[in-house]
Protein backbone atom coordinates (compact mmCIF):
# COMPACT_ATOMS: atom_id res chain seq x y z
CA UNK A 1 0.00 0.00 0.00
CA UNK A 2 1.33 3.45 -0.96
CA UNK A 3 0.95 6.12 1.72
CA UNK A 4 0.68 9.63 0.26
CA UNK A 5 1.86 12.58 2.31
CA UNK A 6 -1.06 14.63 3.60
CA UNK A 7 -0.88 18.40 3.64
CA UNK A 8 -0.74 20.02 7.07
CA UNK A 9 -3.06 22.97 7.73
CA UNK A 10 -0.22 24.74 9.53
CA UNK A 11 1.72 24.81 6.24
CA UNK A 12 -1.07 26.95 4.79
CA UNK A 13 -1.00 29.26 7.81
CA UNK A 14 2.74 29.65 7.48
CA UNK A 15 2.48 30.34 3.73
CA UNK A 16 -0.12 33.04 4.42
CA UNK A 17 2.07 34.62 7.13
CA UNK A 18 5.14 34.73 4.87
CA UNK A 19 3.05 36.21 2.06
CA UNK A 20 1.65 38.88 4.39
CA UNK A 21 4.84 39.89 6.22
CA UNK A 22 7.34 39.38 3.41
CA UNK A 23 9.98 37.74 5.62
CA UNK A 24 10.55 34.43 7.41
CA UNK A 25 11.27 36.34 10.61
CA UNK A 26 8.03 38.31 10.32
CA UNK A 27 6.07 35.11 9.76
CA UNK A 28 7.73 33.48 12.78
CA UNK A 29 6.77 36.44 14.97
CA UNK A 30 3.19 36.40 13.67
CA UNK A 31 2.78 32.69 14.36
CA UNK A 32 4.86 32.62 17.57
CA UNK A 33 7.06 29.82 16.23
CA UNK A 34 10.76 29.62 15.40
CA UNK A 35 12.17 30.77 12.08
CA UNK A 36 13.52 27.25 11.32
CA UNK A 37 9.96 26.01 11.88
CA UNK A 38 8.69 28.50 9.30
CA UNK A 39 11.35 27.36 6.81
CA UNK A 40 10.41 23.72 7.40
CA UNK A 41 6.70 24.39 6.82
CA UNK A 42 7.43 26.27 3.59
CA UNK A 43 9.80 23.65 2.18
CA UNK A 44 7.28 20.92 3.04
CA UNK A 45 4.47 22.81 1.29
CA UNK A 46 6.62 23.52 -1.79
CA UNK A 47 7.55 19.85 -1.94
CA UNK A 48 3.88 18.91 -1.67
CA UNK A 49 2.66 21.23 -4.45
CA UNK A 50 5.71 20.59 -6.62
CA UNK A 51 6.90 24.14 -7.35
CA UNK A 52 8.47 27.20 -5.74
CA UNK A 53 6.08 29.56 -3.99
CA UNK A 54 8.62 32.30 -3.22
CA UNK A 55 11.84 33.66 -4.68
CA UNK A 56 14.25 34.25 -1.81
CA UNK A 57 16.22 37.53 -1.84
CA UNK A 58 18.57 38.95 0.77
CA UNK A 59 15.77 40.98 2.35
CA UNK A 60 12.41 39.78 1.11
CA UNK A 61 10.44 36.70 0.20
CA UNK A 62 8.96 37.53 -3.21
CA UNK A 63 5.96 35.37 -4.22
CA UNK A 64 6.35 33.64 -7.59
CA UNK A 65 3.54 33.83 -10.14
CA UNK A 66 2.40 30.37 -9.06
CA UNK A 67 2.72 31.51 -5.45
CA UNK A 68 0.34 34.41 -6.14
CA UNK A 69 -2.18 32.07 -7.79
CA UNK A 70 -1.87 29.65 -4.87
CA UNK A 71 -2.44 32.47 -2.37
CA UNK A 72 -5.57 33.68 -4.15
CA UNK A 73 -6.88 30.13 -4.23
CA UNK A 74 -6.42 29.34 -0.51
CA UNK A 75 -6.92 32.68 1.22
CA UNK A 76 -10.72 32.66 1.36
CA UNK A 77 -11.20 29.07 2.61
CA UNK A 78 -8.28 29.46 5.03
CA UNK A 79 -9.76 32.66 6.45
CA UNK A 80 -13.09 30.88 6.94
CA UNK A 81 -11.37 28.02 8.77
CA UNK A 82 -9.52 30.47 11.02
CA UNK A 83 -12.76 32.32 11.75
CA UNK A 84 -14.47 29.06 12.62
CA UNK A 85 -11.60 28.10 14.88
CA UNK A 86 -11.83 31.45 16.67
CA UNK A 87 -15.61 31.20 17.17
CA UNK A 88 -15.86 27.58 18.26
CA UNK A 89 -12.67 26.76 20.13
CA UNK A 90 -12.60 26.71 23.93
CA UNK A 91 -11.32 29.92 25.43
CA UNK A 92 -7.53 29.86 25.67
CA UNK A 93 -5.01 32.20 27.19
CA UNK A 94 -3.81 34.76 24.68
CA UNK A 95 -0.08 34.61 24.14
CA UNK A 96 1.76 37.78 25.13
CA UNK A 97 3.35 39.41 22.08
CA UNK A 98 7.07 40.22 22.02
CA UNK A 99 8.51 43.14 20.08
CA UNK A 100 12.15 44.02 19.44
CA UNK A 101 13.24 47.67 19.67
CA UNK A 102 16.56 49.16 18.55
CA UNK A 103 18.05 52.41 19.87
CA UNK A 104 21.27 53.77 21.30
CA UNK A 105 22.07 52.88 24.91
CA UNK A 106 21.85 56.45 26.20
CA UNK A 107 18.42 57.02 24.67
CA UNK A 108 17.13 53.86 26.35
CA UNK A 109 18.43 54.94 29.75
CA UNK A 110 16.68 58.31 29.80
CA UNK A 111 13.43 57.25 28.12
CA UNK A 112 12.16 53.69 28.05
CA UNK A 113 14.14 52.15 30.91
CA UNK A 114 11.90 53.54 33.64
CA UNK A 115 8.73 52.24 31.95
CA UNK A 116 9.82 48.72 30.95
CA UNK A 117 8.17 46.97 33.89
CA UNK A 118 4.81 48.67 33.22
CA UNK A 119 4.47 47.56 29.58
CA UNK A 120 1.72 44.94 28.98
CA UNK A 121 3.85 43.06 26.42
CA UNK A 122 7.34 41.60 26.19
CA UNK A 123 10.18 43.79 24.90
CA UNK A 124 13.65 42.96 23.64
CA UNK A 125 15.98 45.99 23.52
CA UNK A 126 18.92 45.91 21.12
CA UNK A 127 21.75 48.46 20.93
CA UNK A 128 23.89 49.06 17.88
CA UNK A 129 24.90 51.38 15.07
CA UNK A 130 22.13 53.09 13.13
CA UNK A 131 22.89 51.49 9.72
CA UNK A 132 22.80 48.07 11.38
CA UNK A 133 19.48 48.89 13.05
CA UNK A 134 17.98 49.97 9.72
CA UNK A 135 19.08 46.73 8.10
CA UNK A 136 17.69 44.60 10.94
CA UNK A 137 14.40 46.49 10.81
CA UNK A 138 14.10 45.79 7.10
CA UNK A 139 14.89 42.10 7.68
CA UNK A 140 12.21 41.80 10.36
CA UNK A 141 14.69 41.26 13.21
CA UNK A 142 13.63 44.55 14.80
CA UNK A 143 10.08 45.92 14.93
CA UNK A 144 10.85 49.53 15.89
CA UNK A 145 13.94 51.71 15.93
CA UNK A 146 14.68 55.20 17.23
CA UNK A 147 17.13 56.85 14.85
CA UNK A 148 18.39 60.19 13.50
CA UNK A 149 19.10 58.49 10.16
CA UNK A 150 16.50 57.55 7.54
CA UNK A 151 16.98 54.58 5.24
CA UNK A 152 15.84 54.13 1.65
CA UNK A 153 13.70 50.99 1.92
CA UNK A 154 10.15 51.48 0.63
CA UNK A 155 8.89 48.94 3.18
CA UNK A 156 9.85 51.15 6.16
CA UNK A 157 8.08 54.30 7.32
CA UNK A 158 9.70 57.05 9.39
CA UNK A 159 7.76 59.19 11.84
CA UNK A 160 9.56 62.33 13.09
CA UNK A 161 8.84 62.92 16.78
CA UNK A 162 11.61 65.09 18.22
CA UNK A 163 14.98 66.64 17.53
CA UNK A 164 18.36 66.90 19.18
CA UNK A 165 20.87 69.75 19.06
CA UNK A 166 24.54 68.92 19.51
CA UNK A 167 25.89 71.39 22.07
CA UNK A 168 28.96 72.25 24.12
CA UNK A 169 28.42 71.65 27.84
CA UNK A 170 30.72 71.88 30.84
CA UNK A 171 31.06 71.39 34.57
CA UNK A 172 30.19 74.21 36.91
CA UNK A 173 33.87 74.99 37.55
CA UNK A 174 34.40 76.03 33.93
CA UNK A 175 35.13 79.75 33.49
CA UNK A 176 32.15 80.45 31.25
CA UNK A 177 32.62 84.21 31.69
CA UNK A 178 35.96 84.01 29.87
CA UNK A 179 34.37 81.78 27.23
CA UNK A 180 31.62 84.34 26.62
CA UNK A 181 34.25 87.10 26.24
CA UNK A 182 36.05 85.02 23.61
CA UNK A 183 32.79 84.29 21.80
CA UNK A 184 32.05 88.02 21.74
CA UNK A 185 35.44 88.64 20.08
CA UNK A 186 34.33 86.36 17.25
CA UNK A 187 37.85 85.07 16.64
CA UNK A 188 37.73 81.33 15.78
CA UNK A 189 41.46 80.84 16.33
CA UNK A 190 41.36 82.25 19.87
CA UNK A 191 38.28 80.19 20.64
CA UNK A 192 39.85 77.04 19.22
CA UNK A 193 43.00 77.58 21.30
CA UNK A 194 41.08 78.23 24.56
CA UNK A 195 38.84 75.19 24.12
CA UNK A 196 41.80 72.90 23.52
CA UNK A 197 43.38 74.04 26.81
CA UNK A 198 40.44 72.57 28.75
CA UNK A 199 39.89 69.01 29.93
CA UNK A 200 37.62 67.03 27.60
CA UNK A 201 35.39 64.01 28.03
CA UNK A 202 34.55 61.57 25.29
CA UNK A 203 33.56 58.01 24.52
CA UNK A 204 34.68 55.63 21.82
CA UNK A 205 31.28 56.10 20.20
CA UNK A 206 30.63 59.86 20.30
CA UNK A 207 33.53 61.20 18.19
CA UNK A 208 31.08 61.80 15.34
CA UNK A 209 29.34 64.51 17.40
CA UNK A 210 32.65 66.21 18.17
CA UNK A 211 33.89 65.97 14.58
CA UNK A 212 30.70 67.44 13.09
CA UNK A 213 30.53 70.20 15.71
CA UNK A 214 34.16 71.21 15.10
CA UNK A 215 33.81 71.04 11.32
CA UNK A 216 30.71 73.26 11.40
CA UNK A 217 32.21 75.87 13.72
CA UNK A 218 35.92 75.87 12.82
CA UNK A 219 35.89 74.52 9.25
CA UNK A 220 38.24 71.71 10.25
CA UNK A 221 38.26 68.48 12.20
CA UNK A 222 39.39 68.53 15.86
CA UNK A 223 43.15 67.95 16.18
CA UNK A 224 42.99 66.70 19.78
CA UNK A 225 41.63 63.72 21.67
CA UNK A 226 39.52 63.83 24.85
CA UNK A 227 41.45 63.48 28.11
CA UNK A 228 38.96 61.07 29.63
CA UNK A 229 37.29 58.25 27.71
CA UNK A 230 34.23 56.91 29.56
CA UNK A 231 31.71 54.15 28.72
CA UNK A 232 28.86 56.23 27.26
CA UNK A 233 27.35 59.69 26.91
CA UNK A 234 25.35 59.41 30.13
CA UNK A 235 28.63 58.71 31.94
CA UNK A 236 29.97 61.99 30.55
CA UNK A 237 26.99 63.87 31.97
CA UNK A 238 27.50 62.31 35.41
CA UNK A 239 31.23 63.11 35.34
CA UNK A 240 30.59 66.73 34.41
CA UNK A 241 28.32 67.24 37.44
CA UNK A 242 31.34 66.74 39.68
CA UNK A 243 33.41 69.66 38.41
CA UNK A 244 35.53 70.76 35.47
CA UNK A 245 35.56 69.51 31.92
CA UNK A 246 33.91 69.97 28.54
CA UNK A 247 32.01 67.72 26.16
CA UNK A 248 29.96 67.91 22.97
CA UNK A 249 26.74 65.90 23.34
CA UNK A 250 23.04 65.95 22.33
CA UNK A 251 21.10 68.47 24.42
CA UNK A 252 18.27 66.12 25.40
CA UNK A 253 20.72 63.83 27.23
CA UNK A 254 21.62 66.56 29.72
CA UNK A 255 18.45 68.66 29.84
CA UNK A 256 17.59 67.66 33.43
CA UNK A 257 21.11 68.39 34.71
CA UNK A 258 21.21 71.76 32.95
CA UNK A 259 17.78 72.72 34.32
CA UNK A 260 18.89 71.68 37.82
CA UNK A 261 22.08 73.75 37.59
CA UNK A 262 24.35 70.69 37.83
CA UNK A 263 26.14 71.41 34.55
CA UNK A 264 26.34 74.41 32.21
CA UNK A 265 25.04 74.80 28.68
CA UNK A 266 27.96 76.75 27.20
CA UNK A 267 27.53 77.12 23.46
CA UNK A 268 25.24 75.90 20.70
CA UNK A 269 27.75 76.87 18.04
CA UNK A 270 27.67 79.65 15.47
CA UNK A 271 25.22 77.47 13.52
CA UNK A 272 23.11 74.89 15.31
CA UNK A 273 23.92 71.26 14.60
CA UNK A 274 20.47 69.67 14.82
CA UNK A 275 19.28 66.13 14.06
CA UNK A 276 15.67 65.05 13.64
CA UNK A 277 14.76 61.90 15.59
CA UNK A 278 12.51 59.34 13.92
CA UNK A 279 10.55 56.26 14.81
CA UNK A 280 11.26 53.67 12.13
CA UNK A 281 8.92 50.70 11.63
CA UNK A 282 7.79 48.41 8.84
CA UNK A 283 4.65 49.48 7.03
CA UNK A 284 3.18 46.00 7.47
CA UNK A 285 3.35 44.91 11.09
CA UNK A 286 1.16 42.92 13.47
CA UNK A 287 2.50 44.94 16.41
CA UNK A 288 1.00 48.34 15.62
CA UNK A 289 -0.72 48.62 19.01
CA UNK A 290 2.47 47.80 20.93
CA UNK A 291 4.56 50.14 18.77
CA UNK A 292 2.07 52.97 19.29
CA UNK A 293 2.33 52.44 23.07
CA UNK A 294 6.11 52.89 22.97
CA UNK A 295 5.81 55.90 20.67
CA UNK A 296 3.43 57.53 23.15
CA UNK A 297 5.88 56.98 26.02
CA UNK A 298 8.74 58.54 24.05
CA UNK A 299 6.69 61.61 23.14
CA UNK A 300 5.69 62.12 26.78
CA UNK A 301 9.26 61.80 28.07
CA UNK A 302 10.83 64.00 25.40
CA UNK A 303 8.10 66.66 25.30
Amino acid sequence: MIHETMVNLEWYRTFKAIYSTGTLTGAAQTLFISQPGVSLHLSSLESYVGYKLFDRTARRMIPTEKGKVFYNFIIEPLSKLEEAEKNFQKSTEKQTPTISVGMCFETFQITLEQYISSLPFNVIIQFGLYPEMLENLDKGILDLIITPQKGTSTDIEFDAFSSETIVLVGGNDIDDQRLNEILAENDPEVLDFWLKQQKWYGTTGDMEHLRKFWQLNFDKYPDFRPNYIVPNLNSIVRCLTSGKGLAVIPDFLCKKEVDNGQIKMLWEGKSKLTNTLYFGSRKKTVYKQEIDTIKKLFREVMD
